[in-house]
């Protein structure tokens, strides 16, 4: 644990007599009584680089929300979310419910499918790049005259490949998705995530944000069921923009990382490894964005 001005900042995690199993960019995994717990550090990754220093109370944020919206979905599809109350979890993990609290998802296992289900709304990002020059994006064609920032004519469906920390995703069409997982596969985890972005969507929309575009991942369970895993719809899978300031034709302020890239970008940063010191006000802007974010979406607050 490090400190951030006296606000302590979770960038690694030990809890000694639990299994411990993976450390992704942001979160650790333990195994504990036959299901997994997913502990979400203040770790910020950006362009697949871990940066050296904590979000304050970002774990917190990505934990809550993520809890929020496997409840608005439940309906939709099936998760893999048991308890993110402590007193939930197996007594073994007693020791450590202060470090665990508001951070940290008891879930049962599932098997990852090994790609990363993308659905855009709005045209933005890597998206907008590609659009800019072929007229596509992720291969799918749109019509012409978009400008950067512009609502869809409709959510699209734009998978990709689930990489190594490290390495960068990459975007696949929905062919290599059905040589990947099976046809019928393929078919429910689009259904499922169009229908996931146009619930989430429209409820955040009447909260005062866009959701530009989210990832989401989903497994199968004992059963070949499948589940919905991981976190979802939080700033760190998703472009959360404030509505009352959008306006197509330009980048969006954000709710998200996307302001911490763009420090990155202003000092040039090569997006390899090691990254530059990030300035306490980056930190603390990025730290109110996630809360605001947080705020808005669940009205909860993490003090």
């Amino acid at each position: 644990m490090a400190a951030t001005l006296n606000i302590p900042v979770v960038t690694k995690t030990s809890f000694r007599g639990l299994k411990f199993l993976h450390s992704g960019k942001v979160r650790d995994i333990y195994e504990v009584d036959g299901g997994l717990l997913i502990v979400a550090t203040d770790r910020l990754s950006a362009y697949d680089v871990i940066m050296n220093e904590g979000i304050p109370f970002k774990g917190k944020v990505l934990t809550i929300v993520s809890e929020y919206w496997f409840g608005r979905m439940a309906d939709i599809v099936p998760h893999h979310l048991l308890s993110s109350i402590v007193y939930d979890f197996p007594s073994s993990c007693k020791p450590f419910w202060r470090e665990m609290e508001d951070r940290t998802m008891y879930v049962r296992k599932t098997r990852p499918l090994p790609i990363e289900c993308v659905v855009r709304g709005y045209l933005s990002g890597s998206g907008w790049q590609e659009y800019r020059t072929q007229g596509t994006v992720c291969g799918i064609r749109l019509p012409g005259g978009l400008v950067e920032s512009d609502r869809l004519p409709e959510p699209i469906f734009t998978p990709a490949t689930k990489e190594q920390q490290g390495k960068h995703d990459e975007n696949i069409s929905f062919d290599r998705v059905v040589e990947i997982v099976g046809a019928d596969v393929a078919e429910q985890v689009r259904t499922f995530a169009l229908a996931i972005y146009a619930r989430a969507a429209a409820e955040a929309e009447t909260k005062g944000i866009i959701i530009a575009d989210t990832k989401m991942e989903f497994g199968m369970d004992d059963d070949g069921k499948i589940v919905l895993i991981d976190e979802l719809l939080t700033p760190d899978s998703s472009r959360f923009w404030p509505k009352d300031k959008y306006q197509p034709g330009r980048g969006q302020d954000s709710f998200d990382k996307q302001f911490v890239r763009d420090y990155l970008n202003s000092v040039n940063f090569n997006r390899q490894p090691p990254p530059p010191k990030l300035p306490e006000h980056i930190i603390f802007k990025t730290s109110a964005l996630y809360l605001e974010a947080l705020k808005r979406l669940t009205a909860r607050e993490v003090f």
